[in-house]
């Protein structure tokens, strides 16, 4: 695949050489996700509870839950920190295929 990139005012052409595929449907994002979600509830934890914790909308939270928004490597650890939960627990989870 060849890509259009501005290159000091003009178009140059340039191969596209390996791409990674969106890892937000991954199955072991997934379970990621479904082992923070099975913490919030197994802590007794609303969406809005946690949210609130982080100082983010709950609607936030939903839209991680559902798959819907990816975390980042800081917004995970903070989520970890909110729960009371090992980060590296939740890595071990992804490096598990």
């Amino acid at each position: 695949m060849l890509l259009l990139v501005p290159k000091l005012g003009t178009l140059c052409l340039v191969s596209k050489i390996g791409t990674m595929s969106k890892t937000l449907h991954a199955p072991e994002y997934r379970k990621l996700i479904e082992w923070l979600k099975a913490a919030r509830i197994e802590r007794g934890l609303t969406m809005r509870d946690l949210a609130a914790e982080l100082g983010v909308p709950h609607s936030y939270v939903g839209k991680v839950e559902q798959c819907e928004r990816k975390l980042d490597v800081l917004e995970f650890v903070r989520l970890c920190e909110a729960m009371a939960l090992n980060p590296e627990k939740g890595i071990l989870i992804l490096s598990k295929r």
